[in-house]
């Protein structure tokens, strides 16, 4: 398994690997993360397979806004609002969908989940590769996430293409998930970003946890 320190050189790598359809690991805001083309259906397989997980949508990190642009269908309100005060940042907003984000991406759900990381390296990495990146955590499905680069290779002896050692992940906390299509935001999971928060951001009182 090849582990290289972060730096302009191992972001270049990580370009070359994710073009070809390959899988990066790499430190993002909260846990260390499964970097892929999002664009690309066969390496969105490749994540699953190497997770053993099926069904679930795949979270996509952005390197700039306009980059997130690129997935997005429609920004509401709330979207604006909550971009506005809390990206940068681990706050994970689910949007509909462009017709182009692959079924594998979506779930098939029609919406998509970005974020724009408040870590200029994750980011730095996410820009080498084209602006955006997949960012599903570096763990087996039921394990803990991993939180060092040595962790993702005790995890995984094979399956990635590159792990870019960003040193130990800086929070506990996962990215807080915020589903905002509909009328009313819907609260998929409490992370770094609180409830109390985003409650203030909106000026609202009813948000409710997501399955």
């Amino acid at each position: 398994m090849l582990i290289y320190p972060d730096s302009p050189e191992a972001r270049e790598r990580a370009a070359q690997v994710a073009k070809g359809g390959g899988l990066v690991a790499f430190r993002t805001d909260t846990f260390y993360g499964v970097g892929a083309d999002p664009f690309n259906p066969s390496a969105l397989e490749l994540i699953n397979a190497l997770k053993g997980r099926d069904g679930k949508p795949i979270l996509v990190l952005a390197a700039d806004p306009k980059d997130a642009e690129r997935l997005i269908a429609e920004k509401t309100q709330t979207f604006e609002l909550l971009a506005a005060r809390h990206w940068p940042g681990a706050l994970t907003l689910v949007a509909a969908a462009r017709p182009e984000a692959p079924e594998l991406l979506t779930a098939g759900t029609g919406t998509i989940g970005v974020r724009l990381p408040d870590d200029e390296e994750a980011r730095a990495i996410v820009r080498a590769c084209g602006g955006l990146l997949t960012a599903t955590s570096a763990n087996p499905a039921g394990r803990p996430p991993a939180r060092t680069a040595a962790e993702v290779a005790d995890y995984f002896p094979t399956g990635f293409g590159l792990i870019i050692d960003g040193g130990a992940t800086r929070t506990e906390l996962p990215s807080t998930v915020i589903d905002v299509t509909g009328a009313a935001p819907r609260l998929i999971r409490e992370g770094v970003v609180t409830r109390a928060e985003l409650a203030e951001t909106l000026r609202i009182s009813n948000l409710n946890f997501g399955i």
